[in-house]
């Protein structure tokens, strides 16, 4: 009887104990809590591979080597003529002069086609490079866009663990504080009248 009374009122009371603390440390993890929250939900989450450059779409032609052929056979013409004037006379000069131009001609388009090779090889590497960084960027975004759903994700994981921890610690003080009222009411209820 006057033991349950005493010992529900104890209860009770010690229910209440500590409770600044409880506050204090309550306040201090919510506090961390939110400068943790604020740190996880600013971090940079961007596109790393956004503007990308393409580093092929500035390819030169090398025209060194044509430039030198070209050279080359325009010095050796002009020997050769030079010395056939002397062996082969005005008349056979003619003939020569014209077999010689179909060479050059024919070395011109050699030297032409070595230099479109070469800027059909730069086209198709500048257009591999091109898909390549739309694809990284594709690539990128779709990174991104899973990486704020997981924080997203994340964030409520944490929200809901942090409620139910609460909500658990005010039933457990309010289940306290009814299990020493009943000890109370039980104590009171004993008592001769």
């Amino acid at each position: 009887m006057y033991g349950d009374i005493i010992g529900g009122a104890l209860k009770f009371g010690a229910s209440y104990i500590g409770g600044k603390k409880r506050l204090a440390r309550e306040e201090e993890a919510k506090g961390l809590f939110d400068s943790a929250y604020q740190g996880y939900m600013t971090q940079d989450i961007s596109n790393t591979f956004s503007n990308m450059e393409n580093t092929m779409e500035d390819l030169t032609v090398n025209t060194q080597a044509a430039d030198f052929a070209a050279a080359q056979q325009a010095q050796g013409l002009a020997n050769t003529m030079g010395s056939l004037r002397q062996s082969a006379g005005s008349s056979g000069i003619a003939a020569l002069a014209q077999s010689l131009a179909n060479a050059q001609s024919q070395n011109a388009q050699q030297a032409s086609a070595s230099i479109g090779q070469q800027e059909s090889m730069n086209q198709r590497l500048a257009a591999q490079q091109a898909g390549t960084l739309q694809s990284m960027e594709r690539a990128g975004e779709e990174r991104a866009m899973g990486r704020e759903t997981e924080r997203l994700g994340t964030s409520l994981g944490m929200q809901q663990a942090e409620l139910a921890s609460a909500q658990a610690d005010i039933r457990a003080a309010q289940q306290a504080r009814a299990t020493a009222i009943g000890e109370i009411a039980g104590g009171v209820a004993g008592l001769p009248f």
